[in-house]
Formats: structure tokens, C-alpha cells, sequence
């Protein structure tokens, strides 16, 4: 692993962080001289009445909305010790995120509703009012993975259930909006960032103000390299990002034309074996002997390049030095002005998306001698590359069965367009506001997954290296450690070899009225969603109804070896139409009354849908004669709720608390594991409720502050119609309490702080027998500034060095004491020099 130089160590702040922001509140700002903002050398100031704009018909102080929502400006994402999209998203109440702190491999739901898969299936993630992906729990490629934090980030805003359902489509659970830099105040921010114990430099900037004439601009970026927090003996990190924008103001409105574009990988922090001890109920987590998965991951450079079929059968080289790969161009246009008195808003973008998603995953971790079953009596083992290439392996060291996934996600292009009317009418002594909007989105889905079987020792730190099998008359039974292209005898998911063609189109008409008299207001919105798929799937399931094999010659060698007897491959002359429709009804309604200026109460009750992406078109669902799924009910899934919550703002305190409840029903395809830990796909046909309490508050007292979180969620398995034996208990990976605080000291040309989340234990599995611990994480930070315009900062995240465990996989203690978990990393500290000018 390289190490920071004396000069890098010395340049203080993020480079596994988020880029330190401006520090300080709306109602007491000091601009740098780039359209950021600085913390200005007074006082905290008192909580302010933040605008809401996200998933409403027009922004309004959060008092005065019948939602419950929550706000991270630039002072709160410069005190977070993460980079990752995922990352952030855990410091926001009733946000359950599970991360590795990369940008990809992340599950993230809300308020209990259930985490069957990767992705965020009931949440939608907005870039500038607009989805990045229309479905975000796309197999293989989360929303996450095409977004970036960087210094052109201006705020976070977060709305949990309420009208989410009705002002986007798919989002019944909720909306996270993340919100671009406009040049609203001139100057620019400079910062080189280093990891301190680890190689990862990162350089961001921004620069933007106005330009005359009404017009403004603002522009950023960063770009990053090196090996990142966790060892993998490689260059892990490589890419960047850049983002502009050009505003014009006018009486009534303006416009704006913004572009993107993103080219980045990542290593993918996946899952890896650990020891589990104990019992079920308190189980002790360890790592096997020099392999301490906080600080090392499974990529190495020995193991990273492997042969397999490509989308047209031919034989193809992957690298997974790609790891989590994201390309994004994008351009758009933003449009707002005033006709006879309403206001005509019009979003646009255009993305054109792609990239790669790789993974390793250990799924048979055993002494050697187990895996000498796969070349019979007599069998041997050899080192297939590196320093050890060709030696006998004749002690019991541990081996894995490992099964590397490999998807090209070719196009992900994404179109959307959102046009809305809004007007305030005068009418019986209040204000009624009307809303008409129509939304329409097309978005691709072009990507090939193939999978691979090998096997390779668990050295670790960039180390590992494949192994060979070898009969005992001297046959190969590997290819350079590649037991079999596809998935090796006794393997799950043997049907996942596919391909997959089709195109999304949904159209969303929508509208609200909301009437506010006095002191009270109440409210109404209703969406209908409209979505036409059309497309082709090629999978060896389809056409005989059995997987389709072949000899392929996949390493070139003009041999058909033993794993090149039976390579998986797709039926490119008889793929699998697709031709269906779906629509689902949206609508909520609430009412606030705003008892005093520092006082309001609101409740709520909603429903939203979420169309099914290509999950409803695989092997197990999609009728290879019709085009359409065999189950009509995989098309939606559909989310009710029930809200009401207190708000509280004064001086130096805010406070609110909402009570929610959610019924939510659920088809799809989840990755569980059987008694001895060995995964498999289970097919869900489920009803679930969740209800709880939400937490947020703030309290700022000179130059002290303090911001909380907390979420109680009590959720169940109402019903289950493949495995009754289920209903009634908790869903995996819920826990029923976790929390976050940031408590903050401004001492003028210094300020520290720390950011505590914490979690509860919950079950690894549906089955509630093993439990997955909790945990608490502490991340201080410092932030020093000797000169106007110049900020040195540390971060330091899990100062503690806790283990802190995302997911386990197996239900139960296997026999073995092996099973794989996901955790987060281990203490990671960085550094930046930053300047403003």
C-alpha cells in the first residue's frame, strides 16, 4: 500500500471525505468569491426557516408544509467525513443506507419499507429537481453509482413519504434532491485533498458569480486517484467529474442550460468471509488470520483480468480493475417564467449513461483440500499466477469458490422532461394555489451480465492470486483458475446470463390545489403514471426452456478445455420480446395548522406506486410468447401511508417529530442464504407495514451547535403468500432505533466537531435467528483557517476503528463459522488544504 508523503499529509481534509463546503447558515452568510459560501467569523446563527422546493408544488418555509422533510446545506455536508452519495444519505433521519462508502453496491430505503435487493427501489435520487435514473433499483447499477459530491454541491434536500408520491414518478417512499451551486455570489474555491495512512489524492474546484446583464454562471469539478482506503494493490480510484451552468434572470423567472460530465471507477467494496462465533442471538464477529476486511478488499492485480464471453458469444477479456466504472454526459435546460399570472416551469435533460459494474464474491470459503473434489481422487492444487506460480499447495490454507460478476451496462440513457403551471388565486379571505404538470421520461435499458467461477487463496492487501486444479493423471480442470464460465456444478443463479434490450416510456400526468386560509392550510395531489416497455431479452432460459450451453474456445488457445466444454451461452437468433403496459394511481393529502410562528402541526396520508424495471422481465417472470409478465402483479408495487408530526422553531432551538406508518407490497427477486450460508435467489410475493418515529433537531448557541436525528421503526411481514412461515416476523437489515448527531464548536479561526451515527442490531435474514450487531461510528473533525480565505481541515472517519457490520448473509451460525459480511471501512483519516478567493 503506497503512503502519503510529508507534503500530502500535510494538505488537511477529505480525500475518502466529502469536500469541505462553506460553513455557515442562510441567514448569516459571507461570500467567498465563488458562489459557495464561507463561514463568516461571527456566531452561530439561530436555525433558519429554510425553503423546501423538493416534491411541492412551490417552495415554502418547512412550517408551513404538510410534509416531513429535512435540509443539509454546505455547513452540514462540510462536517460529513464521507464521500459517497450513500454516505451522506445516512445523516438524514428515516434513511436506512448501506454503505461501503463507495458510489454503487448500496442499498437505501426509508421509514421500514423493505431492502429486498440493492439500490433504492421506493426512493428516488433527483439531480437539479430531475431523476438520474427513472427506476433505481436496476440490477447492478444503483443511482448512486452515476452521482457524485463534489464542491458544486449547494444543498441536500430530503422528503420522507408525503407528496413525493404525486410530484415524481416511482418515489412512493420518498425524494432526495441533490441541488447544484448557481453563481448566485462571485469567487472561486480551490482544495487538494490526500489520505493520511492511505493513497488517495483528490483536487476539486469551483468558480462562478455574476456575469452581467442578469446573467450568472458557476462551474466545478474534481478529479481523484490513487488506492483508495482499503488495500487492493492497485490504482482503485481514477476519474473525475465536471459540471457547469449559465443562468439568465429576468422579471418573473430565468433560464438555465447546465452539462455534466462524469468519467469514474471505483474499486466495488463487496462482500467478504468472516468468523462468526457465539450464538445467534450475540454473535462474535472476527476476521479470518491477517485478513481484516475494514481495511482490505478482495480486488488484487493477480486476480483482476479474467477471459469470458461478451453479448455476441465471442470471447471476450475483462478487467475489474474497472470495479464500479461510470461514464455520464449530460446537458439540460431549466426554464421558469410568468404567463397571465401563473408560473410555467419546465425541467429538461438529456443523460447519456453507461459503465460496468464488477464484483468477487467468496461463495464457498474452505480449507484446500475441499476444493480437490472438483478434480477427483488424487487431485493437486497450484498457484496459477504471481511470485508463487506453478507451486503445490499441500497445506489446508483457505481457498474460496469465488464467483465474479461481471455486467457491461451498455446504455442507460435517460430523457425526462417536467412542465408545470402553477397559480395563487385569491379566493373566500385565504390563497388557493393550483398546480397542472405533465412529466415524460424515456429511459434505456441496454446491459449484459455474465458470470464466472474461480478459484483463489485469500491472501488479501492486494495479494490474492488464482489457483489451479489439476486431475491426478495431469488434466486441467481450470483455465488460469476459472473453474467454469457461468456458474461451477451446485452453484445458484444458473439462469443469470443475460441480455437485455428494451426501452421505458412513461408518461405522468399530475396537479395539487392546496388552499391556505389564516392560519390553516390543506391540500391535495394525484398522479397517474402510464409506462409502455418494449424491447428483447436474450437468456439461455428462454427459447427450450432450459439453460443452453456450448464448447467455446474462451481463452484462444485453439483448445476446448475442460471449463470450456460447457460455456453458458445466449440464443442470439431467438431472444425474447417484450411488449406490455402498466399505469398505477398516485394521490395525497394533508392539512398543517400553523399554530404560532414558532408552532405547526400537520398530518398526512398518501399513496404511490412503483413500476417494476427488469425485474419483471427475467427468466422466472417474462412469457417468452406474449412479451408480457407471466404475473400482472409484478408490474407495480404499491405504498400506503399515514403521517403526522409537530414542528418547533424558535431563537436558538428547532425541533420536529413525525409518527408514520407504511403498508407496503413487494414482488421481487432477493439474495438470501440457506443454513450453511450458501446464497440463492428467493422469489417474494409479500406484504409488509412498518410505523415509527422520526426525529430531527437543532440547537445553536453562540458558537456551539448541535444537530440531531433519530428513527424508531417497528416493522413486520404482514403476509406472505410463497412462505407463510415468515408473517409476523421483522424484515432483515431493519434495525428499530438509529440515530445521528453533529455537534459543532466555532472558535473563530478554529472549528471542531464530530459526526456520531449510530445503529441498533437487526437480523441478517428474514428467518430472525442470527442478529446483526449494532453499532456507533465517531468521526471528528477540525477545521483550521490562519489566514482570510485559507482552510487547512482533518477528517476522521470511525476514529475508533469499529467494526461495523452492513449485512451478514447467512440466517443462522453455519457449521462452518464462515459467513460473508459487508462492513464499513475501518478508520480512515484525510486531509485538505483549501482556499477561497
Amino acid at each position: 500500500m503506497h503512503r502519503c508523503t510529508a507534503f500530502t499529509a500535510a494538505l488537511l481534509a477529505t480525500a475518502a471525505a466529502v469536500p469541505a463546503h462553506a460553513h455557515a447558515h442562510a441567514e448569516d452568510r459571507e461570500a467567498d468569491a465563488s458562489g459557495n459560501t464561507v463561514a463568516a467569523p461571527t456566531p452561530a446563527p439561530a436555525p433558519a426557516g429554510k425553503s423546501f422546493t423538493t416534491g411541492v408544488a412551490k417552495g415554502r418555509d418547512l412550517l408551513d408544509t404538510a410534509i416531513s422533510a429535512s435540509v443539509l446545506d454546505e455547513a452540514d455536508l462540510a462536517q460529513l467525513s464521507v464521500s459517497s452519495i450513500a454516505g451522506i444519505m445516512q445523516n438524514i433521519p428515516g434513511i436506512r443506507s448501506e454503505t461501503s462508502d463507495i458510489d454503487g453496491y448500496s442499498a437505501i430505503t426509508i421509514r421500514g419499507l423493505p431492502l429486498a435487493a440493492e439500490g433504492s427501489k421506493f426512493l428516488q435520487l433527483q439531480e437539479d429537481g430531475l431523476p438520474v435514473l427513472e427506476f433505481g433499483d436496476i440490477q447492478f447499477a444503483g443511482i448512486d453509482q452515476f452521482l457524485r459530491a463534489d464542491l458544486t454541491l449547494s444543498q441536500v434536500q430530503a422528503i420522507r413519504g408525503g407528496s413525493a408520491s404525486t410530484f415524481a414518478s416511482n418515489s412512493p417512499g420518498g425524494l432526495i434532491n441533490f441541488i447544484s451551486n448557481t453563481g448566485e455570489r462571485a469567487g472561486g474555491v480551490l482544495q487538494v485533498s490526500s489520505g493520511v495512512g492511505h493513497d488517495l489524492k483528490r483536487i476539486d474546484f469551483a468558480y462562478g458569480g455574476p456575469l452581467g446583464g442578469g446573467w450568472r454562471f458557476h462551474a466545478g469539478g474534481f478529479y481523484r486517484s490513487g488506492e483508495g482506503p482499503r488495500k487492493v494493490g492497485l490504482n482503485g480510484f481514477s476519474g473525475g467529474q465536471i459540471k457547469a451552468n449559465l443562468t439568465r434572470d429576468f422579471a418573473g423567472g430565468h433560464i438555465r442550460f447546465y452539462g455534466k460530465y462524469l468519467d469514474d471507477r471505483q474499486p466495488n467494496y463487496g462482500a467478504l468471509p468472516v468468523t462468526v462465533g457465539g450464538t445467534n442471538a450475540d454473535p462474535d464477529i472476527g476476521f479470518l488470520p491477517g485478513y481484516d476486511i475494514r481495511d482490505r478488499a478482495y480486488l488484487s492485480p493477480l486476480t483482476a483480468s479474467y477471459t469470458e464471453t461478451d453479448r455476441n458469444n465471442g470471447p471476450s477479456i475483462i478487467d475489474m480493475r474497472d470495479g464500479l466504472a461510470a461514464k455520464v454526459a449530460a446537458f439540460g435546460m431549466e426554464a421558469q417564467f410568468e404567463i397571465a399570472g401563473f408560473t410555467v416551469t419546465n425541467r429538461f435533460r438529456f443523460s447519456d449513461i453507461s459503465g460496468a459494474y464488477n464484483d468477487a464474491t467468496p461463495f464457498v470459503t474452505a480449507p484446500a483440500p475441499f476444493f480437490t473434489r472438483f478434480g477427483g481422487p488424487g487431485a493437486r492444487l497450484n498457484y496459477a499466477a504471481g511470485p508463487l506460480t506453478g507451486q503445490t499447495i499441500t497445506d489446508a490454507r483457505l481457498l474460496a469458490l469465488t464467483v465474479r460478476l461481471h455486467a457491461d451496462l451498455e446504455s442507460l440513457d435517460n430523457t425526462t422532461n417536467d412542465l408545470r403551471a402553477s397559480r395563487v388565486w385569491d379566493m373566500g379571505g385565504g390563497k388557493l394555489t393550483t398546480t397542472l404538470g405533465l412529466y415524460n421520461a424515456k429511459q434505456q435499458i441496454r446491459m449484459f451480465w455474465n458470470f464466472t467461477s474461480t478459484l483463489q487463496d485469500l491472501a488479501g492487501g492486494g495479494l490474492s492470486a488464482p489457483v489451479n486444479i489439476t486431475t491426478a493423471t495431469g488434466v486441467p480442470v481450470t483455465d488460469a483458475g476459472t473453474l467454469a464460465y457461468g456458474f461451477a456444478v451446485g452453484l445458484p443463479f444458473s439462469i443469470y446470463h443475460n441480455r437485455y434490450d428494451v426501452d421505458y416510456d412513461v408518461l405522468a400526468p399530475y396537479g395539487s390545489v392546496n388552499f391556505q386560509i389564516g392560519k390553516l392550510s390543506v391540500g391535495a395531489s394525484l398522479r397517474w403514471d402510464k409506462g409502455d416497455v418494449s424491447g428483447q431479452v436474450f437468456a439461455p432460459g428462454f427459447g427450450d426452456g432450459r439453460p443452453l450451453f456450448a464448447a467455446v474456445d474462451v481463452n484462444g488457445d485453439g483448445q476446448i478445455s475442460v471449463a470450456e466444454s460447457r460455456v453458458p451461452v445466449l440464443p442470439l437468433t431467438r431472444p425474447a420480446p417484450v411488449n406490455y403496459g402498466y399505469d398505477y394511481l398516485s394521490y395525497s393529502a394533508g392539512v398543517n395548522y400553523r399554530f404560532a410562528d414558532s408552532l405547526s402541526a400537520f398530518a398526512r396520508i398518501s399513496r404511490g406506486g412503483r413500476a417494476t424495471a427488469e425485474n419483471a422481465i427475467g427468466t422466472e417472470t417474462l412469457d417468452p410468447l406474449t412479451g408480457r409478465p407471466s404475473d400482472p402483479g409484478i408490474l407495480v408495487s404499491v405504498v400506503k401511508q399515514a403521517e403526522a408530526g409537530i414542528k418547533y422553531r424558535k431563537g436558538d432551538l428547532s425541533l420536529f417529530l413525525t409518527g408514520f406508518w407504511a403498508s407496503t407490497d413487494e414482488r421481487n427477486a432477493q439474495i438470501t442464504a440457506d443454513a450453511n450460508g450458501q446464497a440463492f435467489v428467493a422469489q417474494i410475493d409479500r406484504t409488509y407495514s412498518a410505523k415509527g418515529l422520526e426525529f430531527e433537531g437543532e440547537w445553536r448557541r453562540g458558537g456551539f451547535s448541535l444537530v440531531t436525528g433519530a428513527t424508531y421503526t417497528r416493522a413486520r411481514i404482514d403476509k406472505d403468500a410463497n412462505a407463510p412461515a415468515f408473517e409476523g416476523l421483522i424484515p432483515r437489515h431493519i434495525p428499530d432505533f438509529a440515530f445521528f448527531a453533529r455537534p459543532s464548536a466555532d472558535l473563530g479561526a478554529v472549528t471542531l466537531g464530530a459526526v456520531i451515527n449510530g445503529t441498533t442490531e437487526s437480523f441478517a435474514q428474514d428467518t430472525n435467528q442470527l442478529v446483526q450487531p449494532g453499532y456507533v461510528l465517531v468521526s471528528p473533525f477540525v477545521q483550521v483557517r490562519p489566514a482570510p480565505g485559507l482552510t487547512l481541515a482533518v477528517n476522521a472517519f470511525n476514529i475508533f476503528d469499529e467494526l461495523a457490520v452492513v449485512s451478514l448473509q447467512a440466517p443462522a451460525i453455519p457449521p462452518s463459522g464462515l459467513t460473508n459480511a459487508q462492513v464499513m471501512n475501518g478508520r480512515t483519516v484525510s486531509a485538505s488544504l483549501r482556499y477561497a478567493f
